[in-house]
């Protein structure tokens, strides 16, 4: 064990000496670095250090949470009086509390989430050089908003009254450019980008260029589809969203607070026969796994949707009372509030076909490749975004189109969904290419 982390377990020690019913702390230590590059010069080098901790404490069924970045005895005392002094006199939250015992972690799996390399100021320079001077090499783009390289680690450690004390170490690593082709008013913008835990797993930074370089050449001239309902094919930098959007609707406080469209779907069909949806914590070097959750309940694989079918609730202990269940263990813990529920490596499991055979029998459709504006109600599902992409005809991507509004109700949306063998994990949430019939397209 860690000092840092004795220090903490000590904190927590001190919350109930001070008159705490129980307590809780969480210490997050990081170290960041990150540059940009643009048109072939360093523009600026940013180095970070933080040390950062939250105390909750809890009397009764009231509790109040404290954050400091000033570790030293008399400020760490005058953090204690101060949270039993606040939750003394906050509002009772009668769902309040700390995990139940019996469910705490009593070991961490070893997830391989730490690089141990660090690399410096010259490895990123030359990455985002690398991956700039790709971009701009290929034929079309005309300038550039810059490339970008990053390195972070950090320590989450976490203490409770009742018993748990651990901590566990990760790093990313980032490499990322945006450049324009075209000039005057027919200019377009496109992105591309690579993250990982390890360096070593990062895309080539060149080969992140070239397609950041590819895709913005191939949005030139763009024109609008007709409006009409059509299928509308996902690319998998946009149909993550809608995982995103169903993880939203199955997070325990909106269950609670009855703001969810699927409040009342438990253990019905609510996808489409065949589609998978689950949630691994424990994916090694995952850019969202974690081997413990924020309470320090033990965490593990879960299946939130089934052949369709809706399995379960995303909680924490808090919304888990509230709604006579037990936590899922998805409690997320930052320091300056209690546990929330949030979801970790989440994905859609991939189809069985090709992207290309997925659109391969649509006539006339939409390939959406970005997408703007949060048009989502989460209470009814009604769905409208505006989008940009490609015309799908005779299941073939076709020319470039863009301002065009994709509209329709995610209930329907959710049991349309056919997804294509395509899935790669890049984000925290993922999906592979996603094919949605009979949505309303709206452009000219």
């Amino acid at each position: 064990m860690s000092e840092e982390l004795s220090r903490l377990i000590d904190l927590v020690a001190a919350a109930r000496r001070a008159g705490a019913d129980a307590a809780d702390a969480v210490r997050i230590n990081g170290r960041s670095l990150s540059l940009s590059w643009r048109l072939g010069r360093l523009e600026d080098v940013e180095r970070a250090e933080e040390s950062d901790l939250g105390l909750r404490v809890l009397i009764g069924k009231r509790q109040a949470v404290l954050s400091t970045n000033d570790h030293g005895k008399d400020s760490l005392a005058r953090l204690v009086e101060r949270a039993v002094a606040m939750a003394q006199v906050a509002p009772e939250d009668p769902y309040c509390g700390l995990a139940d015992g019996a469910l705490l972690a009593k070991s961490l799996p070893e997830l391989d989430l730490c690089d141990p390399v660090e690399p410096g100021i010259e490895a990123l320079t030359a990455r985002a050089a690398e991956c700039e001077d790709a971009a701009r090499a290929v034929a079309g783009v005309t300038n550039s908003e810059g490339a970008g390289a990053s390195w972070g680690r950090s320590e989450v450690m976490l203490a409770t009254s009742h018993g748990f004390a651990g901590a566990y170490r990760t790093s990313s690593h980032g490499v990322s450019v945006a450049v324009i082709a075209g000039s005057g008013t027919a200019m377009e913008r496109d992105y591309e980008f690579s993250s990982a835990r390890h360096g070593a797993d990062l895309d080539a930074a060149a080969q992140v260029g070239r397609k950041a370089g590819e895709r913005t050449v191939r949005r030139l001239g763009p024109s609008k589809i007709e409006s009409r309902r059509m299928p509308v094919v996902f690319d998998p930098r946009v149909s993550m969203s809608l995982v995103g959007h169903f993880a939203g609707a199955v997070s325990g406080p909106a269950v609670a607070r009855g703001t969810s469209f699927l409040k009342d779907r438990m253990g019905q069909r609510v996808f489409a026969p065949g589609i998978h949806i689950l949630d691994e914590p424990h994916r090694r070097r995952g850019l969202a796994s974690k081997p413990v959750d924020g309470e320090g309940v033990a965490n593990r694989r879960q299946a939130l949707v089934e052949d369709g079918v809706l399995k379960t609730w995303v909680l924490d202990s808090a919304s888990a009372r509230q709604l006579g269940l037990t936590t899922t263990g998805h409690a997320a813990r930052g320091i300056s509030h209690p546990p929330g529920p949030a979801t970790t490596n989440l994905y859609l499991e991939p189809g069985a076909v090709s992207p290309e055979a997925l659109m391969a029998d649509i006539d006339e459709g939409l390939y959406v490749t970005e997408m703007m504006g949060f048009g989502v109600n989460p209470v009814t599902g009604d769905y409208s975004r505006g989008a940009a992409g490609f015309r799908i005809r005779r299941g073939q991507l076709d020319h470039p189109v863009s301002e065009m509004t994709i509209a329709g109700n995610l209930k329907d949306m959710f049991l349309a969904v056919r997804p294509a063998d395509d899935l790669k994990f890049r984000y925290g949430t993922n999906a592979p290419t996603l094919r949605v019939d009979g949505m309303t397209v709206a452009g000219r």
